[in-house]
């Protein structure tokens, strides 16, 4: 099938790394669900993008919001060729001091979302006999990083799903990959003070921060024909901070 008969649904599509990926995907010429909490803001990635982009309001963290979301998708389009996991929280703090609601908070959108997702994308899929699921994981997911043990742990639990889910269903013609964004430039990032930002960027090798269109362009080609005999792979992003 061409780009244009592709439907792909991006979660966290609102801003930043998911709206460059809907924005990525869409030029390919695919429909694109833009899905996330903020309306307005999908709203205006919608318009930015054109008559291929449709929105859903979904929250991750709630798997009745999820079934409906999925279920007005089969409806309109009859399929779902794409599932781009990308919605994620940070509620950051040393582990000793890091209150209960902050661990479960970050571990239901950043994990049990993403993992309620794939449960209702899978059966549309498997019905085809072909699919992408590409789940946005991090670098620090690999490396760890003091004062985020909820996030990390979310992030690297999203690796072994990737791994897990890629064995279940590849002989479906379904691939299950992750990509782990390394220090990319966007509002979360935006708030690190200059003195810190140049920290990271000496620990870079290429000398800069990536941006969501790195991103983007990663997610595309997974998600494409050429990427078939790619699955329960990791993709690094990085910038050569990490070469596990």
């Amino acid at each position: 099938m061409s780009w244009d008969e592709r439907v792909a649904l991006i979660t966290g599509a609102s801003q930043g790394i998911g709206k460059a990926c809907a924005i990525a995907l869409a030029e390919a010429g695919a429909k694109v669900v833009l899905a996330a909490r903020n309306v307005d803001k999908l709203n205006e990635t919608a318009a930015e993008i054109g008559a291929n982009a449709s929105v859903i309001p979904m929250d991750v963290s709630d798997s009745a919001q999820i079934a409906a979301a999925f279920a007005q998708v089969k409806e309109k389009f009859g399929r779902i060729d794409i599932l781009v996991n990308n919605a994620g929280i940070t509620r950051d703090g040393l582990v000793m001091r890091m209150k209960r609601e902050d661990w479960d908070s970050v571990i239901a959108s950043n994990l049990t979302g993403a993992h309620l997702c794939i449960q209702q994308a899978l059966p549309i899929m498997l019905r085809a006999r072909w699919g992408r699921i590409i789940n946005i994981t991090s670098v620090v997911a690999q490396t760890g990083n003091p004062g985020q043990a909820n996030y990390i742990a979310s992030k690297a639990g999203l690796i072994g799903l990737t791994k897990a889910v890629a064995q279940e269903v590849a002989s479906r013609n379904i691939t299950v990959n992750a990509v782990a964004p390394g220090f990319i430039s966007t509002a979360m990032t935006d708030k690190i003070q200059d003195a810190a930002r140049e920290r990271l960027i000496q620990m870079i090798p290429l000398g800069r921060m990536g941006t969501d269109r790195d991103i983007a362009a990663a997610v595309r080609f997974l998600a494409s024909e050429e990427a078939g005999y790619i699955t329960g792979h990791v993709l690094n992003v990085n910038g050569g901070m990490f070469m596990g």
